[in-house]
């Protein structure tokens, strides 16, 4: 073997094992919220640690190289917190400062939801000021590199929007409750490099995801309440759309969390709260052009799916948590025709916000009330093993898993559970 053929796959494989032992944005590598294992214990009586958080926040934390990253804000509303812990002591190795106001929020929501993201040399954070939504740029240190100011937000329920970042471009939706978009930026600049508009009704807080099928051209996948689109992320033109169409005088849904890639489709879904639970999950296929909205629809439902929690994917399954009522559900890929429907908590105890993320084949769901379920990710239904934290605090981020860690955000704590 020649020694640049040596070289290159060694390099190769180091890019590799780096880029998968780290979480690098909401819902962790692309949004799937799917880590290789094995799943370490969960004992709330000795975690590797637990460290209490600054301020309050519900956005989940990231890891990027050993280091765990995650926004906050003071009490008060007057200062938005950028804060850095060692991954394996819990121990803050810095804590950046915005200014910031009080705004108001939905009850579940806070004034810092958002995920960072990291390409593993910087950093990128959507904030919200109380007035205006921005995008910023860190390196490393938490030195702000540059920063863009998206525009005024306005929402009944507040932010909790997440930037991603792809070879060298940052993207955000900036959806809101009037004019809305999708953002790319430059990431080492931040320079506007193209914005497309979007259709608004009602805020979303959806997530992009990149699809990357054989042959290809990479695409970012974006879903908002009135469409599916997947744009060309280096210039912002639409390769396909699909056109939402609700019913005659039904109500507009909501995307929260943020849609997932399997079988070749694109698998979305929306809701509302409010006690009308009203829900909606549809699968396009990905292999088409222009607008395939009377073509590109493999199934729909109209009821048992998720609002706020998203949905994971494995080996031809999908598995989601309902929002209220305590039950986990698997439906089949391809038709989204139910396996199982089971009860996991108690109804008047499982109120269920945070997204499950699936570490090797098991599955981890986080309750409001700090209770961890681990369950197989299988077409059989085995009993979960359920783990309570033992705290009053509410939990609404989603958990991260990198360095053979996982990390479970409170609202006022950050554990840690595995090895140094």
């Amino acid at each position: 073997m020649s020694r640049f053929l040596f070289t290159a796959l060694c390099t190769l494989s180091l890019a590799l094992s780096l880029s998968g032992a780290d979480w690098p944005r909401f819902r962790g590598p692309n949004g799937s919220g799917v880590a290789a294992g094995p799943l370490p214990t969960i004992d709330p009586q000795t975690p590797l640690w637990k460290v209490p958080v600054p301020g309050k926040g519900a956005g989940s934390p990231i890891v990027v190289a050993g280091k765990v990253y995650l926004q906050s804000a003071t009490e008060d509303g007057a200062r938005r917190l950028f804060i850095c812990l060692d991954g394996a002591t819990g121990k803050t190795e810095w804590i950046k400062e915005l200014p910031g106001e009080k705004a108001p929020t939905h009850a579940l929501n806070t004034l810092a939801s958002s995920t960072p993201a990291s390409d593993g040399e910087r950093l990128y954070c959507v904030w919200w000021d109380g007035t205006a939504m921005s995008v910023h740029g860190y390196d490393l240190s938490g030195k702000e590199l540059w920063s863009d100011t998206l525009g005024p937000f306005k929402s009944q329920h507040g932010v909790g929007h997440s930037p991603i970042v792809h070879q060298g471009r940052v993207f955000v939706c900036y959806d809101q409750d009037g004019e809305s978009s999708v953002v790319a930026l430059d990431a080492k600049s931040g320079t506007r490099l193209w914005a497309a508009a979007r259709k608004p009704e009602r805020a979303c807080y959806n997530t992009p995801v990149i699809l990357e099928e054989p042959g290809k051209p990479a695409a970012l996948i974006i879903t908002s309440t009135h469409s599916i689109d997947s744009y060309d992320p280096e210039s912002g033109k639409v390769n396909w759309h699909y056109a939402i169409k609700w019913p005659a005088g039904a109500t507009v849904l909501r995307s929260v969390g943020g849609q997932v890639l399997t079988n070749g489709l694109v698998i979305a879904y929306f809701g509302e709260g409010g006690g009308k639970g009203t829900r909606y999950a549809v699968a396009v296929k990905t292999g088409g052009s222009g607008d395939v909205t009377a073509t590109g629809k493999a199934w729909e439902l109209r009821k048992g799916t998720p609002y706020v929690p998203a949905i994971l994917a494995k080996n031809g399954l999908l598995f989601w948590a309902y929002d209220t009522g305590g039950k986990v559900l698997c439906a089949d890929a391809k038709t989204g025709k139910p396996v199982w429907d089971e009860q996991v908590y108690k109804q008047d105890s499982g109120a269920v916000y945070s997204s499950p993320i699936l570490v090797g084949d098991r599955i981890v769901i986080v309750s409001e009330l700090g209770q961890v379920a681990v369950m197989k990710a299988d077409r059989t239904f085995d009993e979960p093993t359920l783990i309570k934290l033992g705290e009053k605090e509410k939990f609404y981020a989603s958990p991260a898993f990198a360095d053979n860690r996982l990390y479970i955000r409170g609202m006022t704590n950050l554990y840690c559970f595995g090895k140094k």
